[in-house]
């Protein structure tokens, strides 16, 4: 189903229901939501020629324009490219001409340089920021959203390509449906008294949360900030109430120890749904013990967005039963609409408590790879996506995730996985963020390298006589970097290949 077909539906049977807020402002119901969609994607068709799976790009910050902006792709059946608007622009020309994308929707703030770049298939740009995206507005309007298969792509996501040039994940109305359904089911409930908002990057995890809230007739808030800042999502919270919103790890210690400080509880928050990177046992207790039963934990990629594990509110707030501590460590149980299992470097499927690779099964998994069969051959085998995630599954189907595949350490023979050597040394007093990774050495052929940021006087014979007491000693880190912070990519997460990178230049 055509996504449009949500939007469509919702203002024709509640117009006048609160669609779009800046801040604590509402700039638009749900029928001026629409009718704005509508209009942009007869423009779109009558001025541009934009068809039926058609590339549009959108390269913009945070703002209620980029929903407009992709509900009107969507409208003419266009396929929607979110890119971060963090990216250098040379990098969203690259992915434009990957693409084959003939208009980009933007903002000034990032996208204005794109018609200097040249990318050769690019025609057009219009800027939300000039006259002619409100002249959109006056396009005779789409009378219904185009019709699209579920088996037809309508996004194409962009990977982060850190380990070489980004690759187009393609991914059908099909999944964009199930990963909805299955967060009704899975994750959260929705009413039109809710509020979702998106402190984090509309182009990724906290947009695609969009969908459920316009089934449901919700309202989008976009911060006046246009990103996360703590303050201002607290207040907006304590106002609006009902606020739902997608956070990484990293952006909800921040927001708990903002909360602390000024002595707050979350007021007005109804669902945080974390994901994007390792969440710390010793952070997620806090973030209960301060805001309370307001979590959930979500595990997916790009290859299956949102759409493999999660991890309810029920268990993320649980204390009471015997293995709540590894429940609370893992990512959650499958998602109701895919399978998941662990396989072994040859496929062969392994029996709970056994770490492998987690793979999975369902119609959350991407259609492929864009333009590029020899990779989409390599990470869906047989059905099944390999996530490149190394995990186990217990008995009773949480799976608990160690670190990605590349991201092992093989010292001396024996495999060191960074997240069980991280969780131990973040159990120390004035150690708030750690990174572990692997040096190589002649001897070993790699050794256990311990990245360290403190908020109080720490040393090395503290961290390793605590390593000594919880971990085998092969495990312990051979030496420690304090550092005033870690590198990370505009989601929170560690960029663990330009440490390793600083180890390869010492």
């Amino acid at each position: 189903m055509n996504p449009a077909e949500w939007l469509f539906r919702t203002a024709r049977l509640d117009p006048e229901a609160p669609a779009l807020f800046q801040g604590e402002t509402c700039i638009a119901t749900y029928r001026d939501f629409n009718d704005r969609a509508a209009s942009i994607g007869a423009h779109l068709r009558a001025a541009h020629g934009v068809q039926k799976g058609d590339r549009v790009a959108i390269f913009m910050k945070n703002r209620t324009e980029f929903l407009e902006a992709m509900y009107g792709a969507w409208y003419c059946g266009a396929v929607v490219i979110p890119i971060n608007s963090k990216l250098h622009p040379r990098e969203a020309a690259w992915i434009i001409e990957d693409a084959g994308a003939e208009i980009a929707l933007i903002s000034d703030d990032v996208g204005a340089t794109l018609a200097d770049l040249g990318p050769a298939c690019l025609k057009t740009l219009n800027s939300a920021d000039h006259e002619d995206w409100s002249k959109m507005y006056l396009a005779p309007s789409m009378p219904s959203p185009e019709t699209v298969e579920a088996d037809e792509m309508t996004w194409l996501f962009y990977t982060s390509g850190t380990t070489g040039k980004p690759k187009g994940v393609m991914i059908t109305a099909g999944n964009l449906e199930h990963m909805s359904l299955n967060y009704f089911s899975d994750v959260d409930a929705v009413s039109q008294e809710d509020a979702i908002l998106y402190a984090a990057p509309m182009s990724h995890g906290a947009g695609i949360y969009n969908f459920m809230h316009v089934m449901k007739g919700a309202r989008h808030v976009v911060p006046d900030s246009g990103g996360f800042e703590p303050d201002e999502i607290l207040a907006l919270a304590a106002t609006l109430r009902n606020v739902s919103m997608f956070a990484a790890p990293t952006m909800v210690k921040r927001l708990v120890e903002h909360a602390v400080a000024t002595s707050q509880t979350g007021d007005g928050i109804k669902t945080i749904a974390y994901a994007g990177g390792p969440m710390y046992l010793a952070d997620i207790i806090q973030a209960v013990d301060v805001m309370g039963d307001r979590f959930v934990q979500v595990y997916g990629q790009g290859e299956c967005p949102m759409g493999i594990t999660a991890l309810p509110k029920r268990f993320v707030s649980d204390r009471k039963h015997p293995n709540w501590k590894n429940r609370l460590a893992s990512v959650g149980l499958a998602q109701s609409s895919v399978q998941v299992s662990i396989c072994d470097e040859n496929g062969h499927f392994l029996p709970p408590n056994t770490l492998g690779e987690i793979v999975v099964s369902g119609p959350t998994v991407m259609a492929g790879y864009w333009n590029n069969p020899e990779a989409t051959a390599k990470t869906v085998k047989n059905g099944w996506l390999w996530t490149g995630d190394m995990g186990a599954i217990d008995e009773d189907g949480f799976l608990t995730m160690h670190d990605r595949s590349k991201d092992m350490i093989i010292s001396g023979g024996s495999n060191v996985y960074p997240r069980e050597v991280e969780e131990v040394l973040l159990d120390v007093a004035g150690v708030s963020e750690v990174a572990v990774v692997g040096q190589k050495h002649p001897e070993w052929g790699e050794i256990v390298i311990a990245f360290v940021v403190t908020s109080a006087d720490v040393d090395e014979s503290t961290l390793d006589a605590h390593c000594i007491a919880n971990i085998a000693r092969f495990k312990r880190p051979k030496a420690y970097r304090f550092v005033p912070d870690l590198p990370k990519n505009n989601y929170g997460k560690v960029l663990k290949t330009e440490l390793r990178s600083q180890l390869e230049e010492t």
